[in-house]
């Protein structure tokens, strides 16, 4: 108590209940309690802290015209903006389809029953077949039963694994080493890692007027170092307006990177490979990789259509359940009867336009390799017949953009109309092809179909560039346009890519040539008019997107 005494001034015993027996009230001290240093000292520092902080963020938020604070700070704003509005900090997102049907879409991968070896080349890595088809991937895009929501996550525009595409675009610039892989794989995923499809994924098909409304059909095949994902704003532009279409995965080796998926066995990955990757008899030379890539893609789009054909036929469920990424098991058994294969078109474009060239030779040859493999259902054997097959590839159109320069002789023996599409930069430059100008091979070809056929058409899109009809300037629209020198507005060069397609599937239907098609030549060469005359009577609307190199409607005049 002496403790007390010395240090405190008690009062006397009081009587409030609150205060414990001896204890003074607070109101009687006169001497404060001894502080604690350490605790004075971390006072100090959270306050020093808290000044230097607050006098830190004051400096740093103060404006200041110097070239330093402006960039970081329109970074800093840039990020916040792309964080509300949920954009990839890199790229644009993919804009809505535009047309009167909702988009819907979904992968389906099947299994051959027996493999398609085109040729006996080998994976110098493994020493596995490089040409043999063992399943058949694609992305399916079609018209959408409206106001159809589903509950799966969109489709990614960037195929997964993402490091299995970036190796692909390393070996492209031959770059591929086990440092430099992250790195492509870091800056993929921060480009377009999260874009996604802007399509329904799985959804039912649109009903049609009655219920039972037959759809055309277009199996479409990308370019070199492209994936069946490079044109998703095209071919869903195509499916908003009404048809199906299917974009093939090729597994040729052009593709920066696929994977082969089976059930019961393990993912087979397939990554761009160029002929020092390959061992032949003979060796490997480029001429022999392209014939060997194109046999390829062909047998893939006819094994696309016969699946097309099985979902056709009433073997959706069938097909749904072979599928190895597990999408149309409750929507693809109401397709039967809606496909329109008496309107079956191939597309592509690129390398994809060389093989959709190739395709349409095969239309009256029948089919090649094993059947598909389908399970047995009420009907008995759900295989299909090569006969089958063989229908289900009359193919009757195509449509080809800018065919390549560099992917093997193009295919002229061809009984089918045909519209090829040159870009700007397709047509100006003057590549050699084969000991000829391109652009002559390209004007003789086309004319060889159109008095085989009567119809067929060869067009230069104005202010294009060889990207234009892919996905990649709507997502970076101002780097393409500087690297690639196109000049019209993105959106509107896809718009009249569209709009031509619809009106060449419009010819193929009704057999009347609307839009573009129905315009007499206006260039016999890139950028030369036929005449003064026809220059002052083309429509200036028109004219603003398209040059016309070969059109029916000069024949019939004559």
């Amino acid at each position: 108590m002496s403790l007390l005494a010395d240090d405190l001034e008690l009062q006397p015993y009081t009587d409030e209940p609150d205060l414990p027996l001896a204890m003074a009230s607070p109101t009687t001290l006169t001497t404060p309690l001894p502080r604690l240093k350490w605790l004075d000292g971390a006072r100090t520092s959270r306050k020093w802290f808290s000044e230097r902080f607050t006098d830190r963020l004051r400096t740093l938020l103060r404006p200041r015209f110097t070239w330093r604070y402006i960039l970081c700070s329109t970074i800093g704003l840039y990020i916040v903006w792309c964080f509300v509005r949920g954009q990839p900090l890199l790229s644009s997102r993919l804009p809505a389809y535009s047309g009167r049907y909702e988009v819907g879409t979904l992968d389906l991968e099947i299994p051959l029953e027996t493999p398609v070896r085109i040729s006996d080349t080998l994976l110098k890595s493994s020493g596995e077949p490089a040409f043999e088809v063992e399943t058949v991937l694609f992305t399916l895009y079609y018209p959408a039963l409206r106001g159809s929501r589903s509950d799966k996550p969109k489709h990614l525009w960037a195929p997964r694994p993402l490091s299995l595409t970036a190796e692909g675009y390393a070996r492209i610039a031959r770059v591929n080493n086990f440092l430099i892989r992250p790195v492509f794989t870091f800056a993929l995923w921060l480009i377009v890692g999260s874009i996604e499809i802007p399509a329904q994924v799985d959804v039912p098909l649109h009903h049609g007027g009655g219920g039972g409304e037959k759809l055309p059909v277009m199996v479409f095949s990308h370019g070199m170092a492209s994936s069946r994902t490079d044109y998703t704003h095209y071919l869903g532009e195509m499916a908003s307006r009404g048809h199906v279409v299917a974009a093939v995965e090729h597994r040729d080796g052009s593709s920066p990177g696929s994977l082969v998926c089976v059930a019961g066995k393990q993912d087979r990955r397939v990554v761009l490979f160029q002929e020092s990757d390959l061992v032949s008899d003979p060796p490997m030379d480029t001429p022999r990789i392209k014939r060997e890539q194109l046999a390829f893609r062909d047998a893939e789009i006819l094994e696309t259509i016969r699946v097309l054909r099985a979902i056709h036929d009433g073997r959706g469920h069938n097909v749904s359940a072979l599928s190895s990424r597990g999408e149309g098991r409750d929507t693809l058994h109401r397709w039967t009867g809606r496909l329109d294969f008496d309107r079956l078109t191939i597309g592509g474009h690129s390398y994809g336009a060389t093989g959709a060239l190739q395709a349409l030779r095969s239309r009256a040859g029948g089919g090649r390799g094993g059947k598909l493999q389908l399970q047995p259902g009420n009907g008995g054997d759900q295989s299909i017949s090569p006969a089958a097959v063989a229908a289900a590839a009359l193919a009757v159109g195509g449509i080809i953009l800018d065919p390549g320069k560099e992917s093997g002789p193009l295919n002229a023996e061809i009984d089918v109309p045909i519209l090829v599409v040159h870009s700007n930069t397709w047509s100006r430059a003057r590549s050699l092809f084969f000991g000829r100008p391109h652009f002559d091979t390209v004007k003789e070809l086309v004319r060889g179909t159109l008095d085989r056929v009567g119809a067929s058409w060869f067009v230069t899109s104005i202010g294009t560039s060889h990207p234009s009809v892919t996905d990649a300037p709507l997502l970076q629209p101002l780097l393409l346009s500087w690297t690639t020198g196109a000049t019209v507005d993105v959106k509107e060069g896809l718009k009249e890519y569209v709009r031509i397609a619809m009106d060449f599937h419009n010819f193929l239907h009704k057999g009347n040539a609307t839009g573009v098609l129905a315009e007499k030549a206006t260039h016999d060469e890139y950028g030369e008019w036929v005449s003064e005359e026809r220059k002052e009577e083309f429509p200036k609307s028109v004219a603003k997107f398209w040059e016309i190199h070969v059109s029916p409607e000069d024949s019939v005049e004559d």
